[in-house]
């Protein structure tokens, strides 16, 4: 009976570790693009940009998919890390010998359009020329480096359908810093102020309590009248570029299964 029990537990113990050790896999290859020290090489990659957005990167391969690139693309990646959270895949499909890059959460930020397009285009000079491999790592460093060059300054997203533009604060360290000075400099003098009209050490003044000691409340009613609501149409073309890193380009995004997502594609 006990060696019965103690199977069990080995085997409910093997199905955990496995299901976690795929949890953290990357590279899922179903098209057999890539050898197994590869694999391992790429997953270590995607590992270490894993940690640095707290999200999750996919490069996904397969030989046939029954949507357009894009929803693929997007459904995977809903799928893998949920709607609105960080990660992007790459996915690669031989059977059309198209490809397309889904960004989700601050990946988004990260790899604007510019970027996006960077990448791509040296991704797609690799597909063609057949190196799978450099296409997937040229994939990942480059994602690294964007990622630790931070999102660009005056970024901003467009809403692919509506035209809506939502710009990203990035502040500098001198702002940083300015920004805390100025707000405890500002927290300190009324503080100081009003410290020092409590304790009176301005004047001989003398509170007459019997003279205020009398309270009248009255009621007061607010009724709304009417109301307006002000709107205006909003511009499809994102406006020119502020500077900073990267040009500080924008991120075209669109809604996909009720998250928001980024992202190009093409074909090799």
């Amino acid at each position: 009976m006990k060696k019965v029990i103690l199977f069990f537990i080995l085997l409910i113990g093997s199905f955990f570790s496995i299901a976690a050790y795929a949890d953290d896999l990357s590279v899922i290859d179903e098209a057999n693009l890539f050898a197994e020290e590869e694999i391992s090489q790429l997953n270590q990659a995607a590992t270490d940009l894993n940690n640095e957005i707290k999200g999750q990167i996919f490069i996904l391969t397969v030989t046939q998919i029954d949507k357009d690139p894009e929803t693929f693309s997007d459904d995977f990646l809903r799928n893998q890390v949920g709607n609105d959270n960080n990660g992007a895949v790459l996915m690669i499909n031989m059977g059309a010998r198209d490809y397309y890059l889904s960004t989700s959460g601050n990946m988004i930020d990260y790899l604007d359009d510019d970027r996006i397009d960077n990448i791509l285009e040296s991704v797609q000079k690799q597909l063609s020329n057949g190196n799978y491999y450099d296409a997937a790592q040229t994939f990942l460093s480059k994602s690294s480096a964007y990622v630790s060059e931070g999102v660009a300054k005056g970024h901003y997203r467009v809403d692919s359908k509506t035209g809506k533009i939502t710009y990203y604060k990035v502040l500098t360290p001198f702002e940083i810093i300015l920004s805390l000075l100025l707000a405890g400099v500002l927290t300190l003098i009324p503080f100081f102020v009003i410290k020092s009209s409590y304790q009176l050490k301005k004047s001989n003044y003398t509170y007459s309590y019997e003279e205020n000691a009398t309270v009248q409340l009255t009621q007061k009613e607010d009724h709304l009248v009417n109301s307006f609501v002000r709107t205006r149409r909003i511009p499809k073309n994102p406006p020119p570029s502020s500077g900073g890193k990267s040009g500080g380009g924008g991120s075209t995004t669109h809604s996909s299964g009720g998250g928001t997502f980024g992202g190009r594609g093409g074909k090799f």
